[in-house]
């Protein structure tokens, strides 16, 4: 069960700081762009998870800085599912292809409820299969 999606963007100006070296918040938005595009490959983005009744969040990030991305470097973002229990693992993976190297690695946890709010201890069965 290897799951995985890569994008390729081009850092815009918007995203940088005063330092002209992308704000670190903005790694979330690259992290985003590539679940969904996994999650798309999938069928388990979110008018799909709506479709089976569910609610689906992040409930944690991690992530760890290794080199800066700065405007127009041109970024490759790597989401592959680690884990599936307790809650589902999308890791990250993103590289500096203008300076070839390594810019960050991270992951992101996600969770889901029944439509009434009730969290799920274990993910289900219906996401399972679809991940088989």
């Amino acid at each position: 069960m290897t799951h995985h999606a890569e994008i390729e963007l081009h850092v815009p100006f918007h995203d940088c700081d005063p330092m002209q070296i992308v704000w670190h918040g903005n790694y979330l938005k690259y992290f985003e762009l590539a679940r969904t595009e996994l999650f798309q490959q999938l069928k388990l983005d979110v008018p799909e998870i709506r479709a089976l009744n569910l609610i689906m969040f992040v409930c944690e990030t991690h992530c760890r800085y290794l080199y800066p991305l700065r405007y127009n470097d041109l970024v490759q973002v790597r989401a592959t599912i680690t884990r599936l229990e307790p809650v589902l693992r999308v890791s990250y993976a993103v590289m500096n292809l203008t300076a070839g190297r390594k810019s960050s690695r991270a992951y992101t946890e996600l969770a889901f409820t029944d439509v009434n709010g009730e969290l799920l201890t274990t993910l289900p069965q219906v996401i399972r299969e679809r991940l088989a």
